[in-house]
């Protein structure tokens, strides 16, 4: 049944080849006019194959989510079938349940140890899957916003891609503005800053766009010197000079000032995200849509994005591989559920804690992404992702969620005039040893817009909106069980250089997912080390 499909591609590939040859045949033309023409229709056949490849995928997810117990039982029998241990003849999933035991995947491993505790899924797996949220977020993104794709319409101001899985063919043949394979992300902002007609902004993830714009704001001579020296016999005074002028009006809508043609921010969701969207929307990206193609976490690609218009953080469930199972959240309770559940088998409303199953390692883990679902799709969910287990509080057993957490910071916030919150990262005294001679507490660092300096009656407040938001948290502190919350700001770059130790770790989940609770030493002192009040 995949013949005919690889077939097509192939031909494609071929007539792909076959342009610069045909380009010759054109020798009545202009040299321009030729590579003009070469281009446009490169382009044109590129957007063929893209848009057959997303009808192809697209029909095979409508037939899995209509018969969704039938594709995951074929995802775990094709799962089973290439294990290499010997006890995987069982197909039937109770069998399978009772014989695999759910494993936890260790926080700490993956942050730290040069071990990865559990790979979910096998290159092949997360290359089916990546390249079906690729091709179907393409084809989605351009239908609700039509000129994004055009030819020079999108730059990338990061290395890395929001897009899951690269697109198989050669060459830059969708003619995004930037220079081909290069290493250095500076060389990407001064391409896509040369171009102000862009339409549409792509990052890895919205924290490393975040640290794009602080870097543009704080190295903004020596990249408008660049751009006035332009390419060699090609200088850019006027475009220097309308860079100067955008960022002299401040971050809010700085975007629009520099493209004013931008419609769409382009990143990758996964776990740590919200806040970085938030604060780009409200300041330096204000007025312009944000679209994920995909959900990502430690898994690979967990959730799919189908309709860029609906809310920002709705992803449908997919049924093939890797074989997903539900394990349901007892709320206010440690514990734990006695059985998972199938996607079929999900309920409106109620929170599940994903597991994933590997062929390669045979092993049902606990990825620790808790989704609620909110609405269905044929038969499969469609979820938001909620917060991490990974990503608790604990000091006295008090367990504060990393939900729970973002919600109580957000209401301080709001109580500090004029601040913006950019960033935030919390640690358990013990990791930093500074509670001797207090009780144990929270050390929680921010970096802020708007704001220099915190009062103690503005770090007083956090501790007051945690006391409100948990009453186990209240009650230990009422009985001096736990200390308060201490509140540090933190510079300019802080974040940024937590992300750099963050990505040199060999295993470390960064990027996508960014750790807002941090539980080594080194990673807290990135941030303890650049305390500004």
């Amino acid at each position: 049944m995949l013949l005919w499909p690889l077939l097509l591609l192939l031909l494609l590939l071929l007539l792909l080849l076959l342009l610069p040859t045909l380009a010759l045949l054109m020798q009545q033309r202009s040299q321009d006019a030729r590579l003009s023409w070469l281009a446009g229709l490169q382009h044109r056949v590129v957007w063929g194959a893209l848009v057959w490849a997303a009808t192809w995928q697209r029909w095979r997810l409508e037939q899995s989510t209509l018969h969704v117990h039938e594709s995951q039982q074929q995802a775990l029998r094709w799962c089973l079938q290439r294990a290499q241990r010997p006890h995987c003849s069982f197909t039937d999933i109770s069998t399978f349940r009772n014989h695999l035991p759910l494993t936890k995947a260790s926080q700490t491993q993956e942050e730290e140890s040069g071990e990865q505790p559990l790979p979910p899924t096998s290159n092949q797996d997360l290359g089916e899957a990546s390249l079906q949220a690729t091709v179907l977020g393409l084809v989605a993104l351009n239908k609700a916003y039509p000129e994004v794709l055009a030819q020079g319409g999108t730059a990338r101001l990061t290395l890395t891609s929001p897009w899951p899985q690269p697109l198989p063919w050669p060459g830059n043949t969708m003619d995004r503005v930037g220079t081909r394979g290069t290493k250095d992300p500076r060389a990407l902002l001064l391409d896509a800053l040369r171009s102000p007609g862009l339409r549409a902004l792509e990052a890895g993830t919205a924290v490393e766009l975040l640290d794009v714009f602080l870097g543009l704001e704080a190295d903004v001579e020596e990249l408008a010197g660049a751009i006035a020296a332009g390419n060699p016999g090609a200088p850019l005074p006027e475009r220097a000079a309308e860079l100067w002028e955008a960022l002299e009006q401040g971050p809010r809508g700085l975007a629009l000032r520099l493209w004013p043609k931008l419609q769409v921010v382009v990143t990758l969701d996964a776990g740590g995200q919200a806040e970085a969207v938030a604060a780009l929307g409200a300041l330096w990206c204000q007025g312009l849509a944000f679209f994920s193609p995909a959900y990502a976490a430690s898994g690979g690609v967990l959730g799919l994005n189908l309709q860029p218009d609906q809310p920002y953080g709705l992803y449908l469930l997919p049924p093939g591989a890797p074989f997903i199972e539900l394990l349901p959240v007892k709320e206010g309770t440690q514990e734990e559920a006695a059985s998972t559940l199938l996607l079929t088998e999900a309920q409106q409303g109620k929170e599940y804690e994903l597991v994933l199953t590997d062929h390669a390692s045979l092993t049902r883990c606990r990825l620790g992404d808790v989704v609620r679902v909110v609405g269905v799709y044929n038969q499969c969910p469609v979820v938001r992702f909620i917060y991490r287990l990974g990503q608790t509080l604990s000091v006295r057993g008090e367990d504060i969620g990393e939900d729970l957490f973002s919600e109580a910071l957000g209401r301080a916030v709001v109580q500090w005039p004029g601040a913006k919150l950019l960033d935030h990262g919390c640690v358990e005294s013990s990791i930093l040893d500074s509670s001797a001679g207090s009780a144990p507490h929270y050390e929680v660092f921010v970096a802020l817009r708007g704001l220099r300096n915190l009062s103690e009656e503005n770090r007083d407040k956090l501790d007051h909106c945690l006391q409100e938001a948990s009453p186990r948290y209240k009650s230990l502190r009422f009985w001096g069980s736990v200390g308060p919350a201490r509140v540090h700001l933190v510079g300019r770059g802080a974040f940024r250089a937590l992300r750099a130790a963050l990505a040199a770790c060999p295993s470390s989940p960064f990027p996508p997912a960014m750790p807002r609770v941090l539980r080594h030493r080194h990673l807290a002192q990135c941030l303890q080390e650049r305390v500004v009040s």
